[in-house]
């Protein structure tokens, strides 16, 4: 990645370039493809957008939004505390770029703190389409995809034994997931990449999450309404998450114009 400025307007981007037969050698061209088409139909204050792509001989090249910020990861491994405050914004904030992900029939299936980027203020937006999925109607995803850690129970259940398949629910777990951990400094399950599927599905049968008595209640609420493990039970969409009492105090115009700070500041 690269920061390149655009001759006419000035305006700066990053630019992902990709060497074609890397990509070949390393069978990702159809990730690739992927990505590019869906993120060439989207455009969204919370997303980092895809602005030209484009090749030559040897390489692809994908001019997309530059963000400063870095990455919550990097935040999070910098121990960096996030409030109850900063952590409401991400979420209000993420659940705008998820409903507007839903309207265009798109799973992300990959929500976690690495694929979250800061801008210079603060605000977030979600990157990395390249195992996102189009789903239409009421059809369901089956495929296993994602990062162990913060993939809903549905996917490794739709592997194990074929189950119903899955949809846009996972990444609202995933949300859940990634808003536990930036409170908490760690996630409410120990799962790892190397996690055996079997003993991650029976985590999930006995294991409670537990929640930090220092979190206020609404904020606990809304949690344990993310990380419902039913799918049909689960807060997932933004109609859902704005019915959330907590969140009753949200200005959402004021959120989706990114009128109001952020509470951490890169």
């Amino acid at each position: 990645v690269c920061i390149v400025q655009k001759r006419d307007t000035k305006k700066m981007y990053a630019m992902k370039y990709m060497n074609k037969q890397k990509c070949i050698e390393r069978d990702e061209v159809r990730n690739v493809f992927r990505e590019l088409q869906i993120m060439q139909g989207l455009e969204h204050p919370f997303l980092v957008n895809l602005w030209y792509s484009f090749q030559d001989e040897e390489d692809m090249f994908m001019v997309v939004d530059l963000l400063l910020g870095g990455d919550l990861r990097y935040h999070l491994q910098q121990n960096v505390h996030f409030n109850e405050g900063t952590v409401k914004l991400y979420i209000c904030e993420l659940a705008l770029s998820l409903d507007y992900l839903q309207r265009y029939h798109i799973i992300h299936r990959d929500i976690k703190p690495d694929n979250i980027l800061l801008d210079e203020h603060g605000h977030v937006h979600i990157t990395d389409f390249n195992i996102a999925t189009i789903v239409k109607g009421s059809e369901k995803a089956s495929s296993m995809a994602g990062t162990k850690p913060y993939m809903a129970p549905e996917v490794f259940q739709a592997f194990m034994d074929g189950g119903p398949g899955y949809s846009y629910p996972v990444d609202w777990w995933s949300l859940g997931i990634t808003a536990y951990e930036l409170l908490r400094g760690w996630r409410p399950y120990e799962i790892h990449s190397a996690t055996p599927i079997d003993e991650i599905l029976n985590m999930f049968k006995i294991e409670r999450v537990h929640y930090s008595s220092a979190w206020c209640k609404g904020m606990i609420a809304l949690l344990k309404k993310l990380l419902t493990k039913d799918p049909e039970c689960r807060l997932s969409s933004l109609a859902d998450i704005q019915s959330s009492p907590y969140l009753a105090d949200v200005n959402w115009d004021a959120v989706l114009e990114k009128a109001v700070t952020p509470g951490f500041v890169p």
